[in-house]
């Protein structure tokens, strides 16, 4: 019997076949789904902002960052057996949840902060974006399933979907 193992805000976890991972909420914060096909070991993170090197206080959630929650989901997955050449990732969310007088100010760009952030961390692991659903005014949910790859996204109001 598999397991559907939750993730919270700003959090990460990681699974092996057939268990799955998923998160729910995703407005403007990204959720970046990570597996390695042959050892079906994956997980997901639940990013809620871009970058982390603005803060300057020790001791910070890494997970709740694209730049040190995508590494941190690397490193553990990599733990696990994964090997990163083999890696690929999907990811879901970074909407503009909120309008700010046109969207100009940074608050009002978080999602798209966030889904930019989250590329650049993956393309500089090297590790291949295969599929996305990002963007857009509404929130989603996701559950990710390492053993395929299937990552399924719901929305109110919206047929489900796989990526």
């Amino acid at each position: 019997m598999s397991e559907i193992i939750k993730v919270g805000m700003a959090d990460l976890k990681t699974c092996k076949a057939p268990d799955g991972v998923t998160t729910l909420g995703l407005g403007s914060c990204v959720g970046v789904a990570i597996r390695d096909p042959m050892t079906k070991v994956g997980g997901l993170a639940h990013i809620m902002l871009p970058d982390s090197t603005a803060i300057k206080n020790g001791n910070m959630n890494v997970a709740k960052f694209a730049d040190t929650g995508i590494a941190e989901l690397v490193s553990q997955l990599e733990r696990l057996g994964a090997q990163r050449s083999r890696m690929v990732a999907k990811i879901a969310g970074g909407a503009t949840m909120f309008s700010f007088q046109g969207n100009s100010s940074l608050m009002g760009q978080v999602g798209q902060r966030n889904v930019e952030a989250t590329k650049a961390k993956l393309q500089e692991l090297k590790i291949p974006l295969l599929a996305e659903d990002t963007g857009k005014n509404y929130g989603r949910t996701v559950i990710f399933y390492p053993e395929t790859g299937e990552f399924h996204i719901r929305a109110v109001g919206k047929d489900e979907s796989v990526i």
